[in-house]
This record gives structure tokens, C-alpha cells and sequence, in this order.
């Protein structure tokens, strides 16, 4: 590190968990963040102060005057431009070390498959149930940690998915692929506009942890936030042996790396 970065990061270096260490593993590091949207913006603003050296960013929509309420990477002046291009522009006007890579594109597996390979860590930021699993998918084939969110109305969840601990389950092991629950959009059900910052700051949070070695992650566990009541749930998670992703009969025939 050189003597800006020394001052920059000076209050994480002063963490006996994080130290000059963890700070160069974080400035070392590649973070993809799949959705610049309400999760996405707090969570990839806080991987940028914080020194992440590589972001990449995909999200195939536009800003829009309704995104302003709660998605705190984009402004006014931005509306119409690309999400991804948006993002990097915020990033980069607070720190601008961070090498950002925007795609204005769907994840999908063969992007996925390019991405993940020097990828340390993927936070999901999406909103779509079949996005999530493909994502999921992707993480288990590269053994990649995912930090998983989610937010709606006034309820929120979120967890950590890591396929290099023998027992951490994978988000199929919770939520079935193969029945996809009624999607709730943010356009008819709403949100309320901090809990989306609450939720992609522990993303944030998590991915920070894991990189650096700070802390343990919330592997095998689900935490889950009544906003209305502000009280938070715990759910241990263990693996499925039938899982179809990373289950016993999943890593007898498992899908090629690309």
C-alpha cells in the first residue's frame, strides 16, 4: 500500500481482525455483484470505500425516477443511463482506485462461468427467483461464496452460501428450483426504502468478512428482519443430501467448468 491508501484505510488497518493484511487481501480482491438496484448500490458502495480493488457489476436495466426512493448509487441526473454505468460513476467519485467493470447484461451461465473463476467473492442483489438459482448454480460449480439478500415490503433476509465448507448448504438446499414461489416485485408489493440499505450493507458486510479473514460468515444460518418491528430471526440451515445442486447425487455427475 502506498501512503494515500496507509490513510485511507487507516481505520480497518487499526482492526486487529482486519490489519495491513486483511486491507491488501481487500485490495487484491475481485467482488461481482449481480443487481445495481436497491441491494446492489449500498452493498457495492460500501466493497468500494472499504477497498475491494475489482468490481464487477451486471444489471440489463436503465435508472428510473422510481429507483431514487431506496437505490442510493444513482441521481436524478442519471436517470436513463444504465445502472451499471450509473453505479460506476458513484463508485468511482468515492474512490476512485476501484477498477469497476459494467455489464448492462443478464447473468446468465456462460457469463457466470467466465466471471466466477477470479471471483473471491458474488453477492446476489437480484430480485428474480430463477436469476438466484442460476447464480447459485454458478457458485457451486466454481466454489465460490455467495452472500445472498433479499427485500420486500418490510421484510428482509439474508445469508451466506459457501460450497468450500463441507456442510454449508447452497440456496437450492432452501428454496427448491423446481418450485419457484409467487414472484413479488417491488413495482406491486413495495418496499421501504432503508431496508434495502440494512440488507446490502450485511451483504456488504459479509463479503468484507470473507475476504479478509475478519470473522466467521453466516454460513448455515439465515438471518431474517421484521423492519416494522426491527427484530431479527434466526434460522440454521444444514445441507440437503438430495439437494439437485450440490447434493450427493449433483456431485456424482457434476456440470464441466468452462
Amino acid at each position: 500500500m502506498n501512503d494515500d491508501q496507509l490513510l485511507r484505510y487507516s481505520r480497518h488497518i487499526l482492526l486487529d481482525e482486519i490489519g495491513i493484511e486483511g486491507q491488501e487481501r481487500l485490495l487484491q480482491a475481485h467482488v461481482v455483484v449481480v443487481g445495481a438496484g436497491g441491494l446492489g448500490s449500498p452493498a457495492a458502495l460500501y466493497l468500494a470505500t472499504a477497498g475491494v480493488g475489482r468490481l464487477t457489476l451486471i444489471d440489463p436495466d436503465q435508472v428510473d425516477l422510481t429507483n431514487l426512493q431506496r437505490q442510493i448509487a444513482h441521481s436524478m441526473n442519471r436517470i436513463g443511463q444504465a445502472k451499471v454505468t450509473s453505479a460506476q460513476e458513484a463508485i468511482q467519485s468515492l474512490n476512485p482506485d476501484v477498477q469497476v467493470q459494467p455489464l448492462a447484461q443478464k447473468a446468465n451461465d456462460e457469463l457466470l462461468d467466465r466471471l466466477l473463476p477470479t471471483a473471491d467473492v458474488v453477492l446476489d442483489c437480484t430480485d428474480n427467483y430463477r436469476t438466484r438459482q442460476l447464480i447459485n448454480a454458478a457458485c457451486v460449480r466454481h466454489q465460490r461464496p455467495l452472500v445472498s439478500g433479499a427485500a420486500i415490503r418490510f421484510d428482509a433476509q439474508i445469508s451466506v452460501f459457501d460450497p468450500r465448507q463441507a456442510h454449508s448448504p447452497c440456496y437450492a438446499c432452501l428454496f427448491d428450483p423446481a418450485a419457484p414461489p409467487e414472484e413479488a416485485q417491488c413495482a406491486t408489493m413495495g418496499v421501504f426504502a432503508p431496508l434495502v440499505g440494512i440488507v446490502g450493507s450485511l451483504q456488504a458486510a459479509e463479503a468484507l468478512k470473507l475476504i479478509s479473514l475478519a470473522g466467521p460468515s453466516l454460513a448455515g444460518r439465515l438471518l431474517m428482519l421484521d423492519a416494522r418491528s426491527m427484530e431479527w430471526t434466526q434460522m440454521k440451515l444444514k445441507r440437503q443430501s438430495a439437494c439437485p445442486v450440490c447434493g450427493e447425487a449433483a456431485n456424482r455427475h457434476p456440470k464441466p467448468q468452462v
